[in-house]
């Protein structure tokens, strides 16, 4: 082990994908050797020694079927600088209760002894699962903030960010969901190495900071509860004419109960207010046309059920996190880039999977 540089230690964990993992210690093992290299042709060893460590040291399948082979055990790895878990594949209101017994005193004892730990997604699950987000701010992916919230409820989650940097000195480092990973790389680079390397390897590897956050990512539709089955009725009505005037009087006049009944029991079922659900179900099919087409905001906003475009507007911006006219600029552009991507040839993949199919090769 070269002493000179500091051990990054990413931790496989059974749940992790393999995507993230490698694609950290590909960034981590690219600081500071890459860039003379291609820049200059000089070859260095780079500025971090990235290794990766289970709890056994034993290779394992991940749940997607990717084989994993760590490094070492975690009794056998050197001191690290820094710890980051990657992402964990978890279904939805899954956590790590009672899991990892070894990881979980690990990290705790890690950090005590002043390392850096870092997680990537739903990897901030195992560090709530340890006590240390406790009265603390933390963000995961979008789609897992509700459960971190309801299973771990002193933690301070916060939906809208892609980076989270809280702790004893600033040392327990969070990234979003989805390839906000990239950004929790460079900050941790920057951090270690330097900004001007973390520069380098965003040049390199084409990284956009995700200075927007994670909410324009985000679906803010939920999927409909079955335990109430005059409220998921309610939403099925919602789903369908969320655009009619007064739509919680009319869900309230179709359950059959009395106001005050209906909202406690909605809100019960879904974690949402009635006319919340309603916002949700209107900004979802707003987003829809605004990536789809070029009709103008206010007629976009009178089509979802909003008369007030004002109104409209300010809701957008709170609930997505961006204006309706800048969520169209950079998610119109997106989708149009795909279509014609695959209108330049519609039915070229279909045509490459059919031809390399058993079946098809046998004939």
């Amino acid at each position: 082990m070269d002493a000179a540089r500091p051990v990054v230690a990413l931790l496989a964990l059974d749940e992790v994908t393999a995507a993230t993992l490698y694609g950290l210690f590909d960034i981590f093992s690219s600081a500071g050797r890459d860039w003379p290299l291609l820049t200059r042709g000089t070859a260095t060893p780079g500025a971090l020694h990235p290794v990766i460590v289970s709890p056994s040291g034993a290779g394992f399948r991940t749940r997607s079927g990717a084989w994993v082979q760590p490094d070492c055990a975690l009794d056998q790895c050197p001191a690290p600088t820094l710890i980051c878990i990657p992402d964990l594949a978890l279904a939805p209101g899954e956590t790590l209760a009672g899991r990892h017994p070894e990881a979980i005193a690990w990290l705790t004892d890690e950090l005590e002894a002043g390392a850096i730990v870092a997680t990537a997604c739903t990897g901030s699950f195992a560090l709530a699962e340890a006590g240390l987000l406790d009265e603390r701010d933390a963000t995961t992916h979008w789609a897992y903030c509700e459960t971190l919230a309801r299973r771990y409820p002193s933690v301070r989650v916060h939906p809208h960010r892609a980076l989270v940097i809280s702790g004893p000195e600033q040392r327990l480092v969070m990234g979003g969901g989805g390839t906000s990973w990239l950004d929790l790389a460079l900050y941790l680079v920057g951090r270690l190495v330097g900004t001007q390397e973390a520069i380098h390897l965003a040049r390199l590897y084409l990284i956009e900071w995700h200075g927007d956050g994670q909410l324009p990512y985000a679906s803010l539709a939920t999927t409909c509860q079955q335990d109430d089955a005059v409220i998921t009725g309610c939403q099925q009505w919602a789903a369908q004419h969320y655009e009619t005037h007064a739509p919680v009087t009319r869900m309230i006049e179709l359950s059959g109960l009395p106001e005050r009944s209906f909202k406690r029991r909605f809100k019960q079922a879904t974690g949402m207010t009635p006319m919340d659900y309603i916002h949700t179900l209107r900004l979802e099919e707003a987003k829809q046309m605004l990536e789809a087409g070029d009709a103008p905001v206010e007629r976009i906003a009178l089509e979802v059920g909003y008369e007030d475009a004002g109104f409209f507007r300010r809701l957008f911006q709170r609930r997505v996190g961006m204006t309706p006219t800048r969520y169209r600029r950079r998610f119109r552009g997106l989708r149009q880039a795909l279509q014609v991507a695959v209108a330049v040839d519609p039915g070229g993949v279909t045509s490459l999977i059919s031809a390399r199919t058993p079946a098809s090769r046998a004939s």
